[in-house]
């Protein structure tokens, strides 16, 4: 279910996979994902935010590596597709076993794709 089995199954990635800096995946995120700005605005200007309080660049490092994942997702949009039904279907569980069944299908994803951009 994850990147490698859809994207051999004809998922073709809508974008090259942009480079993990700010404002490429911003200007990614435009593209395969518009209605996720907002989200990604703020967990940037947050990731920021906490760098400047504890004077580390770690929570930019992991907002980036987040945000490189899910794009890597929205890329593909048999992916995405999958991804976003896990979820809804999580929310619609009527069981904690179904739940995490679902969640378990999109943890999958989001580790199949840390993994894809891990490995560019």
């Amino acid at each position: 279910m994850g990147l490698e089995h859809t994207e051999g199954a004809g998922d073709r990635p809508l974008i090259p996979r942009p480079e993990r800096t700010p404002d490429a995946l911003r200007a990614a995120c435009a593209v395969v994902a518009p209605q996720l700005l907002p989200a990604y605005d703020k967990a940037k200007d947050q990731a920021l935010a906490e760098a400047v309080e504890h004077g580390s660049l770690a929570p930019v490092h992991a907002c980036l590596r987040h945000w490189s994942a899910l794009i890597e997702i929205e890329r593909h949009p048999r992916t995405a597709k999958e991804y976003h039904r896990a979820e809804y279907l999580a929310q619609l569980a009527t069981s904690p076993e179904e739940a995490r069944g679902h969640l378990a299908d999109a943890a999958g994803i989001y580790r199949d794709a840390v993994q894809a951009v891990r490995e560019a």
